[in-house]
């Protein structure tokens, strides 16, 4: 994650994306983060593009491995009064107790984690009974969605720290053993046509 071409890159994507994600995705995260509790944890928050729906005074865990990101992520949560605690660990490994909180979000991440299945699995481990796991994903699509992802996802892969552009993020999520999976799928209509097909919903403990 810290490939000094590559992390710089996408940190700077990011950045400049930061509108126009906000227009494609902001109706959706705030249904999503209307009822969050006053801690969660974050796995690879990136620029801190979630940071605007959270309400200020909110306690944030970051796990961020990218360090190219962390300045433009602790310049959001001063912007949006979050209480940031940032490290740099993996979305496999979060070094957090059992059963230690109540909500970990998770969108455009399992994407790319080397052990998506491991990553939900230690969401899972580090919820407490009844905690959720949020997500905002993009996912494996068939027919001419399906065709476009396998022509890019080399590509795509490089460029973007290994974003797996056709992954069945949605079944990980399903087999990762939760109580109750809520899932909807849509489509974006965006630039970014390999990861238009996406999903969004809560995993509960």
């Amino acid at each position: 994650m810290n490939n000094p071409i590559r992390g710089r890159l996408n940190a700077a994507t990011l950045r400049a994306a930061d509108r126009y994600a906000q227009a494609l995705l902001g109706e959706r995260k705030r249904a999503l983060f209307a009822d969050l509790p006053d801690q969660i944890v974050e796995i690879g928050p990136g620029t801190g593009a979630n940071l605007r729906y959270y309400r200020p005074g909110t306690r944030l865990l970051a796990i961020e491995p990218n360090v190219h990101m962390h300045g433009p992520l602790r310049a959001a949560a001063r912007r949006h009064g979050i209480s940031l605690e940032l490290r740099l660990g993996s979305a496999e490994r979060m070094a957090l107790p059992d059963a230690a909180v109540d909500a970990v979000v998770s969108t455009l991440v399992l994407c790319t984690v080397p052990d998506p299945v491991a990553a939900v699995d230690e969401a899972r481990r580090v919820l407490r009974p009844g905690g959720r796991l949020l997500f905002v994903e993009h996912v494996r699509a068939g027919g001419g969605y399906g065709r476009l992802q396998r022509l890019t996802a080399r590509p795509w892969h490089w460029c973007f720290e290994g974003c797996d552009v056709r992954r069945d993020t949605e079944h990980t999520i399903r087999a990762a053993g939760f109580s109750s999976v809520d899932v909807q799928r849509y489509r974006l209509r965006s630039a970014f046509l390999p990861i238009n097909p996406q999903i969004v919903g809560t995993a509960t403990r």
